[in-house]
């Protein structure tokens, strides 16, 4: 084998690309490997049609601003990875829904709205989300060690909440937004998403992903790491119960002292040749499809002034893989990237749009014919939209062009089994592998959304791979 580097990081998302510099910092040598043309991963970005399209993002989590809670993960990653708060940039949403059949609750990035919408909706109930709040664990009990980290989340809550509505109302964002479990979610979790989307909020940057990511790049590069696109691992070559390098899909052979993947749990086991068969059943099955809709105006032109709308039709939230559909519209998101509050010297963006997800099945999505395929994108998008706009104003009539990614767009970007957008339910919070020198960073390590991946590929770089 040839090329020796001291760590070589599989997958240049978020977290991969985080904890290639965090490394840099300290003069390793780091070699980032790409199976896909571009970088991001799942928060990835692409152009078509003269537009720009972010794959995944709607919001960042985590919000804060400068000076604000320094142990917060917005203000850690910024001083571990030496950036400067206007590298982000990020603007601040207008506010978001959480919208259930006759009761909505608005929130914005101060937690007093939310609080003050649960004693207008549910008079009895606002002692009990107090409590709630002051229930959860703090970030730095995030290493699952607490007894009540794999607890049920719904369990937790119906101590402190009566009535079920609000339970489930309020656990709908966050399952939304970064959990791989089916129904549930454990309970620590959901003090990540909590304290993400509620306590926390939501931003992003003017010019969407692509402004966090180039910046990642450039100050990898600028360090001297190494970023090598298309170079898929093909297989990490183990001898004597330890990792010593990779197998490029090309045949390229390369070694390294450690390995860091952020490629999931069960994809990076089926590539270690120590091993013949991996539980494939323990993949994750939670994937979106998401339909983008470019309009011929600002979305408050026609009075839809939220950042996102999280909805379910029904007092039962939805939480599950479709069981005999294409997808399940009856919950979603609706998000636009218009309703943030911008800096008045960038002005507004181009275009109008509005996103939409909602749940699909990855198999059935996989399994169709090509034209199969395309014609029931726009069989979806229709459905998409008309289950939307029961929670929105109608925007039907001025939709200049649309675009729809669907499972199998998910499992190009990110190669994930099953399109799996948050990875695989249960978690290695530790990060670590059966190898003593392989370990995890992303959404399998137990970390969700852009700011989430980018806090454990630091996390794990300065664990694993500098406390040597």
């Amino acid at each position: 084998m040839t090329a020796a580097y001291d760590t070589i990081i599989i997958g240049a998302g978020m977290s991969g690309l985080a904890a290639g510099i965090r490394l840099a910092h300290f003069d390793q040598r780091v070699c980032i490997l790409e199976k896909h043309y571009t970088i991001g991963g799942l928060n990835s970005f692409y152009r078509m049609g003269g537009r720009d399209y972010d794959v995944g993002l709607h919001a960042m989590t985590n919000y804060a601003t400068k000076g604000s809670d320094k142990r917060g993960p917005l203000a850690k990653l910024i001083r571990q990875l030496r950036f400067r708060w206007e590298d982000f940039k990020l603007a601040e949403q207008i506010g978001s829904s959480i919208r259930f059949p006759d009761v909505s609750l608005d929130f914005t990035n101060d937690i007093a709205l939310l609080e003050s919408e649960i004693a207008k909706q549910f008079p009895g109930q606002v002692d009990g989300f107090r409590s709630l709040c002051g229930s959860l664990l703090d970030y730095t009990d995030m290493d699952g060690d607490s007894p009540d980290f794999m607890r049920s989340a719904r369990d937790v809550m119906a101590e402190h909440i009566s009535e079920p509505l609000l339970i489930e109302m309020l656990i709908c964002p966050l399952m939304w937004y970064g959990n791989a479990r089916e129904n549930d979610m454990d309970f620590g979790q959901f003090c990540i998403m909590f304290r993400a989307c509620y306590l926390e909020g939501f931003g992003r940057p003017f010019k969407g992903v692509r402004v966090i990511l180039k910046n990642l790049v450039k100050k990898f590069r600028g360090l001297g790491g190494e970023l090598k696109l298309r170079s898929g691992v093909a297989k990490i070559h183990v001898e004597n119960g330890q990792a010593v390098g990779v197998v490029l899909d090309d045949g390229t052979e390369l070694t390294g002292k450690r390995i860091l993947s952020s490629a999931g749990n069960i994809e990076t086991l089926r590539m270690c040749d120590d091993i013949s068969k991996v539980d494939v059943a323990r993949a994750g099955k939670l994937s979106f499809i998401e339909s983008i809709s470019v309009l011929d105006r600002k979305p408050i032109d026609f009075n839809f002034d939220r950042t996102i709308v999280f909805y379910n039709d029904s007092e039962k939230f939805h939480w599950q893989k479709p069981s005999d559909s294409l997808c399940d519209a009856r919950t979603g998101v609706i998000c636009s990237p218009n309703n943030y509050i911008y800096d008045a010297e960038e002005g507004e963006l181009p275009d109008g749009v509005i996103r939409i997800t909602t749940l699909a099945d990855h198999d059935r999505w996989c399994a169709l014919p090509e034209e199969k395929y395309r014609a029931e994108k726009v069989i979806q998008y229709d459905d998409a939209i008309a289950s939307a706009i029961r929670f929105m104003p109608d925007f039907r009539g001025y939709v200049v062009d649309t675009d729809v990614f669907t499972p199998k767009t998910i499992r190009r970007f990110t190669f994930h089994d099953n399109g799996a957008v948050y990875g695989a339910p249960d978690k290695q919070l530790d990060g670590t592998t059966h190898l003593p020198n392989v370990f995890l960073c992303g959404t399998d390590q137990g970390f969700v959304g852009i700011v989430g991946a980018i806090v454990s590929g630091i996390s794990m770089a300065n664990r694993h791979c500098l406390q040597v």
